[in-house]
């Protein structure tokens, strides 16, 4: 009895061993997993065969270990003249041991069932490309105000296009002072402070204000100049061009 006793521990301490064993293996296979990722940006496109595939630049994660494999590039859909990409790949640079804290540049090619043509490309549902405009092979990215800005004009949606093409926080709000076909004036406000609600229930704000000058060019308003003297003295010492019925009235700009 004392012999089976003895036994009986034996074979208990390897089933409690192998269990443990068990389990550090499968945690071990958890923290080298491969998971599908998206690059962590997009930075460029370019047509190739004679518009039958794409060539899409992206960076992905790298280091001293293998950080990606199966890089992959293929075509979604087509759908109201624009052709959705989508480049993924597999990576364990989701895991904070592997290593993989650096980055590098990788080409990804997409073959498309027609020849582009004039069509958009939109990659991974975010980044978007046009032929239109650009030097040939490479596709001329898209920016906030889209693939075709709108020529400067003085209505409303030209200024939210030159207040978007300012360096500036978003959610800026602006008054217009002056433009005419070259020059554009406007007074941005940017509220500042945690968000609440009105000033009576014992909330506080503050504002930033800036004035900014624009001149048209082909692709919208440019900003140039920003000054917030009154009249034109101040302004035309930075740019004395700008024409003196946009500047002579005016008012000393609000700082908040």
């Amino acid at each position: 009895m004392a012999v089976l006793g003895a036994a009986l521990v034996v074979l208990v301490g390897c089933g409690s061993q192998a269990a443990e064993t068990d389990e550090e293996a499968a945690g071990a296979a958890t923290a080298s997993a491969w998971t599908i990722a998206a690059p962590i940006r997009i930075d460029g496109v370019r047509a190739a065969g004679g518009g039958r595939s794409l060539v899409v630049g992206a960076e992905v994660p790298d280091g001293a270990r293998d950080c990606v494999r199966g890089l992959r590039g293929e075509q979604e859909t087509v759908e109201h003249g624009t052709v959705y990409v989508r480049v993924t790949f597999e990576t364990r640079s989701l895991d904070q041991d592997s290593g993989c804290t650096g980055t590098r540049r990788v080409k990804a090619t997409v073959k498309l069932g027609e020849p582009l043509g004039s069509r958009r490309v939109m990659v991974n549902s975010m980044d978007v490309y046009t032929p239109v405009g650009a030097t040939p092979p490479a596709l001329r990215q898209c920016g906030e105000n889209g693939c075709d800005p709108t020529p400067p004009r003085c209505t409303a949606s030209s200024y939210g296009q030159a207040v978007n093409d300012t360096d500036i926080p978003k959610h800026t709000s602006w008054e217009e002072r002056g433009c005419d076909e070259t020059w554009l004036v406007l007074d941005l406000s940017t509220r500042m402070g945690p968000a609440c609600g009105d000033a009576g229930d014992g909330c506080s704000s503050s504002g930033v204000s800036q004035r900014w000058f624009y001149r048209a060019e082909s692709s919208g308003w440019r900003p140039v100049a920003t000054n917030g003297d009154a009249g034109c003295a101040g302004i035309h010492k930075v740019l004395p061009e700008l024409p003196e019925h946009l500047c002579a009235s005016l008012p000393r700009l609000d700082r908040g």
